[in-house]
């Protein structure tokens, strides 16, 4: 006698409905979104902020080159490249670094445009020798060796990948120049501190 559990194709129910417990097409694809709309995030960051998300080192330098491309098909094409990086993360890396976006956003904006506005910069420095001719023109109390030092220093720390001790320092007085001439918002320091604090935990 033909089995009662068996269908015309010789298949158990039980198999179909294990068939049936995968995700399907739409739920892959949304996924996927996800992971891709993750990652675009990032992209946005500071560097500062992206070396900082607890992730691995493939996918952290996928999205620093990423940041680094100006060249619209090359940043598409380098954007797919992340999304598809993403997409070899566990659950548990993906919540991590979620919840450190999400505590980013637990920043006011004025909070974040400030610390964005320093980072920005502390990257102009890196970057243009003028920068530091202006900065001292705003301030002329700094000390002029120390902060040569302290970019020649920055700039090594990145070349060599090494703890940015001395790219936190520039931050440093960046902020207190910010603040000099001004009554400073305890809150506001809180913030902003602790965002350097937190990266200097991680290094360790």
């Amino acid at each position: 006698m033909p089995n009662p559990n068996r269908g015309a194709c010789g298949f158990q129910s039980t198999e179909f409905e294990q068939e049936y417990e995968r995700p399907s097409k739409s739920e892959l694809k949304r996924q996927m979104t996800v992971l891709q709309k993750l990652g675009e995030e990032l992209v946005a960051e500071a560097r500062d902020r992206v070396k900082r998300v607890p992730m691995p080192e493939d996918v952290r330098d996928a999205i620093l080159e990423c940041q680094l491309i100006t060249n619209h098909e090359g940043r598409r094409r380098q954007m797919q490249f992340v999304g598809k990086k993403m997409r070899t993360l566990d659950e548990e890396e993906v919540a991590a670094i979620q919840r450190t976006i999400d505590s980013w956003k637990g920043m006011s904006k004025s909070d974040t445009a400030a610390m964005h506005a320093l980072e920005r910069r502390r990257e102009k420095l890196l970057a243009d020798d003028k920068a530091l001719t202006v900065l001292l023109g705003e301030h002329p109390e700094l000390d002029v060796q120390h902060l040569r030092n302290l970019i020649r220093n920055a700039r090594k720390e990145q070349a060599e990948n090494k703890p940015p001790k001395a790219y936190r320092e520039i931050f440093q007085i960046l902020k207190q120049c910010a603040n000099k001439g001004k009554a400073a918002d305890p809150a506001d320091d809180a913030d902003i501190d602790g965002e350097e604090i937190d990266a200097e935990s991680d290094d360790e």
